[in-house]
């Protein structure tokens, strides 16, 4: 394991036992926390998007913000819902906002989760072609945005613009060179991982799978790493690719954790119904700092990905959540080969 960062849905809710009670209040509070997870020495901070909800939504901005606040920590997403994604407009966002943090930008974009709303990216104006559904569109989006990223000239000038252009085809400005090889796919199956290695995209894989075969969560993520990792070579990529799993991770060492947590200690996963069919969540981890560095050593997912990221209860606000970090960090991580 070569990497640790966070992950936050950026939930908010007007409750008075929240932290985090309203949009600027999530917003506010991730740059915080990157800033924060960046003192700490954790190498990732990493954001959900899902729209009509009452978490973070539109990356970009937040990603710039906490760009210009730090200055080596890695900025992602997990993940961005490209069904609702003009993907020309988004290559201009993305270029932007890995210019502004230095080209340290590492977006997971995926076909998305369940929604809040019925079919919500038609509301943003975005409706499947004849023939195609939801997930086909999602990936035509996906293969337009991996395109552009490119950097090619693919637009005719005009024969009298405003401004003087390059000789040739146009790109989508701003450009920021590098940026194609950090994007990430949020994988559901293993035959999802396999796509994903073939456009040559890196793994993203969290504590859900839309699957389930019987077997520990774990021994099936680790699965669909190695088919991630065979089709990789099969392709025939120059680079080497990589792999994150999401895990929910307490070390109870203060009696403020022990009553957040201590109820998590027994675990397990679990198997329920998404979309029409089964899927499998991984269990959460909690306990003395000892007792989960030998379960973690077990999670066979964990050992075979180089990043883990942190899902983080971002409603118990900055404080608490830097706390759970440099808990992990400081008596977890490293017997697990960090650093």
């Amino acid at each position: 394991m070569k990497n640790v960062g966070f992950l936050s849905f950026g939930h908010w809710n007007p409750s008075p036992q929240s932290q985090t009670r309203s949009a600027s209040d999530a917003l506010q509070q991730s740059i915080e926390l990157a800033v924060a997870a960046e003192e700490l020495g954790a190498d990732g901070a990493y954001f959900r998007v899902h729209h009509f909800a009452r978490q973070l939504a539109s990356p970009f901005p937040l990603l710039a913000a906490a760009g210009a606040r730090t200055s080596r920590i890695e900025l992602g997403t997990g993940v961005i819902d490209m069904r609702y994604e003009n993907p020309l407009y988004m290559a201009e966002d993305a270029g932007a906002a890995d210019l502004i943090a230095g080209g340290r930008l590492q977006l997971g974009i995926s076909r998305g989760s369940p929604e809040q709303v019925v079919d919500g990216f038609r509301y943003f104006g975005h409706v499947p072609a004849e023939g195609t559904d939801h997930a086909d569109m999602a990936r035509e989006h996906a293969r337009i945005f991996l395109e552009v990223l490119e950097g090619k000239g693919f637009a005719e000038p005009h024969p009298r613009p405003m401004f003087p252009n390059p000789p040739g085809l146009l790109r989508i400005e701003p450009h920021s060179p590098g940026l194609r090889d950090r994007i990430w796919w949020g994988a559901g199956t293993r035959q999802t991982a396999v796509w994903t290695a073939e456009q040559g995209m890196n793994l993203m894989s969290s504590t859900l799978l839309t699957e389930d075969t019987g077997v520990p969560f774990h021994q099936l993520q680790a699965e669909q790493i190695q088919m991630f990792r065979d089709a990789w070579a099969a392709a025939g990529h120059e680079r080497e690719p990589r792999v994150s799993v999401s895990r929910s991770i307490f070390p109870l060492v203060s009696d403020l954790d022990r009553a957040y947590f201590g109820h998590d200690t027994d675990s397990q996963d679990q198997v329920g119904h998404i979309d029409g069919g089964l899927a499998r969540f991984g269990k959460s981890y909690a306990g003395e700092p000892d007792q989960l560095v030998e379960e973690l050593a077990e999670d066979e997912a964990i050992a075979a990905a180089d990043t883990l990221l942190l899902t983080v209860p971002n409603q118990l606000g900055v404080d608490y959540n830097a706390h759970v970090l440099e808990s992990v960090l400081r008596h977890v991580a490293p017997a697990l080969g960090w650093r």
